[in-house]
C-alpha cells in the first residue's frame, strides 16, 4: 500500500487543505477541492497545524507559529515577507507590492501563486486593482470562492 500524498488533508468550509511537512517543518500547503477525503494523518507537525487551523476557524487572529520549511526565489521570499506583514482584515493590491518590492504586478501574481504556505502567508490578502483578482494560479471555480471565503473570515476578527 502506498503512503498517501499528503501528511493530512484538513477540512476548512470552502475547500480541503493538504498538508506536507517533515519532522523539522512544514513543507507545503495545497488548497484542494472541497470533495478530497479527509485524512488525519499521524505526523506531529500536521497534527499541530489541523488544531491551530480549528483554532482559527473560531477566531482569524489565531497566529500560526509553526517552523516553515525556507523554499523560493529571492523575489518570490520577498514578496511572502510583504504579504505576511499585511494587518488582518485589510488588503493590498498587485501593484501596489510590487512598487514597494520591485518587479511587476504579474511577478507579484506570480509569487502568490506559488506561495507554499497559504492561509499561514495569506496571498489571499493581494487583489487585482480592478477587484479580487486570481487565487492559486486559477480565476474562478472553487478556488475564486476559498479566497472569497477567507477575505470574509477575516472580517470577523
Amino acid at each position: 500500500m502506498s503512503s498517501p500524498p499528503f501528511d493530512a488533508v484538513l477540512a476548512l468550509p470552502s475547500c480541503r487543505l493538504g498538508v506536507r511537512s517533515t519532522h523539522q517543518a512544514l513543507s507545503e500547503l495545497v488548497f484542494l477541492p472541497p470533495d478530497t477525503p479527509l485524512y488525519a494523518g499521524q505526523q506531529p507537525l500536521a497534527q499541530a497545524l489541523a488544531e491551530l487551523i480549528a483554532r482559527w476557524l473560531n477566531n482569524p487572529q489565531q497566529r500560526f507559529d509553526l517552523p516553515l520549511q525556507t523554499r523560493g526565489t529571492p523575489f518570490q521570499r520577498r514578496i511572502w515577507q510583504a504579504i505576511s506583514a499585511i494587518p488582518l482584515g485589510e488588503t493590498r493590491h498587485y501593484g501596489e507590492l510590487s512598487a514597494l518590492h520591485g518587479g511587476t504586478a504579474r511577478a507579484v501574481g506570480q509569487a502568490c501563486g506559488a506561495n507554499p504556505f497559504p492561509i499561514i502567508v495569506p496571498c489571499h490578502r493581494v487583489l487585482a486593482k480592478s477587484g479580487l483578482g486570481g487565487f492559486a494560479h486559477a480565476r474562478d471555480g472553487w478556488l475564486l470562492e476559498t479566497k472569497r471565503w477567507l477575505l470574509q473570515h477575516e472580517i470577523k476578527a
